[in-house]
């Protein structure tokens, strides 16, 4: 039962409504091969994995052989999608269960990829080797960027076919969070009844924000925390420059994780219209969006709350826009603070907004790389590129060099503060295509290399020349679900 490798399953969600999950079981796997395992977190979860060889890693992360306290089970939950909404649930996922660290600290354990549930509502709840290691690649990376996430744990291969325009290796990958509960989770539950609505309330301040249990209102007071997280969360997606591309209700943890790695990108020109999804044909979750549309969720997320927050309806919705409404000015204070670190401001002057704008203003205008423009500007000179040379940059650059002048601490100490939130790389999607063609064909040596430059993405290094570099104007891109 693999009692030695540290696995300790102490799983609460199970004791809800039974109409907020199913017990089921995954699909069994006949002859799972080990593709990659993450060594880093299992260590971080007090987990030791090195008694085991690869076949029995395989058979553990396809759930053939599952330790001693897995429950399998799926998660039931609705969605706005697109706008639009649905009944939804974990259509291919099955979890574990809840994990104990050594330090107490609870995670969810999760089987994405793993077969149908009484929610597949007509897929094969099967995945795909490429997406599955996208997902593990880019989760890692911002993990590594200092961005919330949820993580990987495992990929392994099912040495089965899935169909989708074509015949595609089969994968299962074992996920991380701190939880799985969703906004989704929760306009799910209202339409349970205020009894289930309640329960998961109880449950989820209990489960994340302890603090809150003896709030006045709890549902208010849960709403008001989960906006200024996802504001957090955003405006970090914002400084690294990562689009989401799926950011609907049910890929909105309340946690405040990024969860579901979909057909996620990140920007190399900046623009704020910059989408990938190949399902997003109206830009609704493009780049410069992400902000609004974590607002809209956050409508949703309150209307689902509104018979916790006061019996009298009209007093609850005026409460739950009151707290809404300070959606923009608590963005816009937070992400001019990180636009000023990313140019080594301190303090706060006058016309710094003006001063950031001015640039990006100038970077849209003449698709100028968001990344290496800020890299560049943590070494202290102009980025390299005849674009710089552009009159533009050049008085935008002497009004940023004043600017700086004002600074109350010193250069060096200003360089370093861009450097701490300026990565020198990031999973360029021209990379993370070749590193997952390559894998797909039976080489890893390109994805495990890119993998471990992630992990240090704010250290300058010669060996990253390579993976810094915009790609060509021509090199067009797009970004699938993988279902």
């Amino acid at each position: 039962m693999m009692n030695h490798i540290g696995f300790n399953f102490d799983t609460t969600y199970i004791h809800l409504s039974n109409t907020l999950f199913t017990f089921n079981h995954p699909e069994q796997v006949r002859n799972p091969s080990l593709i990659i395992v993450n060594h880093d977190l299992s260590k971080d979860l007090g987990l030791d994995l090195s008694s085991l060889d690869d076949q029995a890693c395989a058979a553990l992360f396809a759930g053939t052989h599952p330790p001693e306290g897995v429950v399998f089970f799926s998660q039931a939950y609705s969605g706005h999608q697109f706008g639009y909404y649905s009944v939804l649930g974990d259509g291919r996922a099955h979890l574990w269960g809840e994990h104990l660290d050594p330090g107490g600290k609870r995670y969810d354990i999760q089987f994405k990829g793993s077969g149908r549930t009484p929610y597949t509502r007509g897929g094969d709840g099967k995945a795909a080797l490429s997406p599955m290691l996208r997902e593990y690649l880019i989760s890692e990376a911002m993990h590594y960027l200092g961005v919330a996430t949820t993580r990987s744990l495992a990929v392994v291969s099912t040495s089965t076919t899935v169909i989708r325009d074509e015949l595609l290796d089969g994968a299962i990958l074992t996920r991380v969070a701190s939880s799985h509960i969703r906004v989704g989770t929760f306009e799910y539950a209202k339409e349970q009844g205020i009894s289930v609505l309640s329960e998961l309330l109880d449950y989820t301040v209990a489960r994340h924000f302890p603090e809150l249990s003896q709030s006045d209102n709890k549902a208010l007071k849960l709403f008001e925390r989960v906006m200024h997280q996802h504001i957090d969360l955003v405006v970090d997606w914002m400084r690294v420059g990562f689009i989401h591309g799926v950011m609907n209700t049910d890929n909105m943890a309340i946690c405040g994780e990024t969860i579901d790695y979909g057909p996620c990108a990140f920007m190399d020109a900046y623009h704020l219209k910059t989408v990938f999804s190949s399902i997003d044909t109206e830009g609704r979750y493009a780049y410069g969006h992400q902000p609004k549309i974590v607002k809209w969720n956050l409508a949703v997320f309150a209307s689902s709350l509104l018979p916790l927050v006061d019996p009298d309806r009209v007093k609850a919705v005026q409460l739950v826009t009151n707290i809404l409404d300070q959606f923009e000015g608590a963005y816009d204070k937070k992400w001019v603070g990180m636009m000023r670190k990313k140019l080594g401001l301190s303090g706060e002057q006058q016309g710094d907004k003006g001063l950031i704008l001015d640039l990006l203003t100038w970077m849209q205008k003449n698709g100028v790389d968001y990344t290496h423009t800020f890299l560049g500007l943590s070494e202290g000179r102009k980025p390299s590129g005849v674009i710089y040379q552009d009159e533009g940059f050049s008085e935008w650059y002497t009004h940023w060099t004043t600017r700086l002048a004002l600074n109350k601490i010193s250069e060096k100490e200003s360089l370093n503060l861009m450097r701490s939130v300026n990565p020198a790389i990031i999973p360029r999607n021209a990379k993370v295509e070749f590193a997952l063609s390559a894998a797909i064909e039976g080489d890893f040596a390109p994805f495990n290399h890119l993998l471990a430059l992630l992990k240090d993405p704010y250290n300058n290094r010669s060996e990253l020349g390579p993976y810094q570099d915009p790609p060509p104007d021509s090199y067009g891109y797009q970004t699938f679900c993988g279902t």
